[in-house]
């Protein structure tokens, strides 16, 4: 099994995630073909970091656009998003569609909300996504991302 999934252009089957040891934070690295399904697991890392949502039930959809300048920003954007909906709303994400524009500098994403109170806690509550160590990087075998979470 391989330790890292950190550089981009190796080839993995289909999508997935897993969170990384980290000393104090959530580290949590994702995988995709595309930059919209590795983002959107990067949401589902998250996730499944601090809650195990396996009897939650989804109340409805949410919608957003984020713009940024770079593709990291724009991950970085999603998962705030992500944030805010739970501290805003009680909300939690059991799903994210993520879709690119045409310029390739926003993304529309509809999230599958549940209601916070009705997932188990499994780790700290996320705060704020961390710059530091932040990657996301596309390749010819597909998108890999990393990021910490502070918790």
């Amino acid at each position: 099994m391989m330790d890292s999934r950190e550089a981009a252009g190796r080839q993995w089957p289909g999508s997935g995630h897993r969170t990384v040891p980290h000393t104090a934070d959530l580290c949590v690295e994702a995988w995709s073909p595309s930059i919209e399904g590795c983002i959107g697991e990067a949401v589902r890392a998250v996730v499944d970091g601090f809650a195990d949502t396996s009897k939650a039930e989804v109340l409805g959809q949410r919608e957003c656009t984020v713009t940024a300048q770079s593709d990291e920003d724009l991950l970085v954007s999603v998962l705030e998003e992500v944030i805010y909906r739970m501290d805003a709303d009680g909300e939690i994400p059991l799903g994210a569609e993520v879709r690119r524009s045409q310029d390739g500098r926003s993304l529309s994403v509809r999230f599958s909300m549940a209601d916070a109170g009705t997932v188990v806690p499994v780790g700290a509550v996320p705060k704020a996504v961390s710059l530091h160590g932040l990657h996301l990087r596309g390749g010819p075998g597909g998108w890999s991302c990393r990021v910490t979470v502070d918790v």
